[in-house]
């Protein structure tokens, strides 16, 4: 009997043809695809997150002052997100997700765009709008966290009910609760920040432009040049008021 087999112990039978395995040999394996990809198409859906995502935070924010303007942007930033979205997670990637897979993971990140829109719009643009502001910024942690969820395949959709779930949404309460006090004591404030092209203001001197004292007309092209202008008019010194 040999050793083995008299301690009960089994020998490691090593073969040649399976693959290794660990961290180390599966970044391997996905290092060599990674780096096929085309530079152009990687940087452009990586840029194409950031600027769509500006596009719709600017949008949601000055949205009231010119709604058909700010919808348009919100829309244009809206496509451009969801062709980086197409670029990144179908075009650059080995595996090709179904059709189910496609739409869901096209409404998660249109939804998603428009949460990060609403959070960065909202703190960046808050002393501006603060009413605004502090609806928009917990609302988009909400919606930004639930989409992200949604989108990720590795993230079961239940985890929205869990325990990171409630602490977003604790964290949004509170932040709800604290932006409406700060917004509420900047009613009362100076006006500041930068001007979004409202109304006009009126004049402080209360006097119309167009009330201004027009300047003396030039003679007509066929007067006399020896034609001496109408006497302007002239303080009297008969004591009646003209």
């Amino acid at each position: 009997m040999t050793s083995p087999q008299l301690f009960g112990t089994r020998t490691a039978v090593a073969s040649p043809g399976s693959p290794a395995t660990g961290r180390a040999a599966r970044r391997k394996r996905h290092a060599g695809p990674a780096r096929t990809r085309p530079l152009a198409a990687r940087y452009l859906g990586y840029v194409g997150y950031f600027v769509g995502a500006g596009l719709i935070s600017g949008a949601v924010v000055h949205h009231p002052l010119d709604p058909d303007r700010y919808t348009r942007i919100a829309a244009y930033g809206a496509l451009v997100f969801l062709a980086a979205t197409v670029l990144n997670e179908f075009v650059l990637t080995r595996e090709r997700p179904g059709l189910p897979r496609l739409l869901l993971v096209m409404g998660a990140s249109l939804l998603l765009s428009f949460g990060i829109g609403m959070l960065s719009g909202g703190l960046q643009h808050f002393d501006d709008f603060p009413a605004r502001g502090a609806v928009l910024v917990p609302a988009g942690l909400v919606v930004s966290f639930v989409a992200y969820v949604i989108k990720d395949a590795d993230t079961p959709a239940r985890r929205v009910f869990g325990l990171v779930g409630l602490a977003v949404l604790v964290t949004a309460a509170l932040a709800f609760l604290g932006l409406r006090e700060v917004a509420a004591s900047m009613e009362n404030a100076p006006a500041g920040g930068h001007s979004h092209g409202g109304a006009e203001e009126p004049a402080e001197d209360g006097h119309d432009p167009a009330a201004t004292p027009a300047s003396p007309a030039a003679p007509a092209p066929g007067a006399s040049p020896t034609a001496k202008p109408a006497p302007s008019a002239a303080p009297h010194t008969d004591g009646h008021a003209h």
